[in-house]
């Protein structure tokens, strides 16, 4: 990927981002990212993250 975080370039994209949980492993989230820290699940539900905390990132494409 090279990008250690997205940019805002991927706003308004779905994302499948991997993000360090402080108390250790990981935890994921998937959805449009709506703000550089900020993605918006399927459900509606808009969830902040630290985007220093992420491990991984892609772009989810729709087939």
């Amino acid at each position: 990927m090279g990008n250690p975080t997205p940019s805002i370039n991927e706003i308004g994209k779905r994302l499948s981002i991997r993000l360090h949980d402080p108390e250790g492993g990981f935890r994921d989230l998937l959805g449009v990212l709506e703000e550089i820290d900020a993605i918006r699940k399927k459900d509606g539900t808009l969830v902040k993250f630290d985007p220093s905390s992420i491990a991984l990132w892609k772009v989810v494409i729709a087939k």
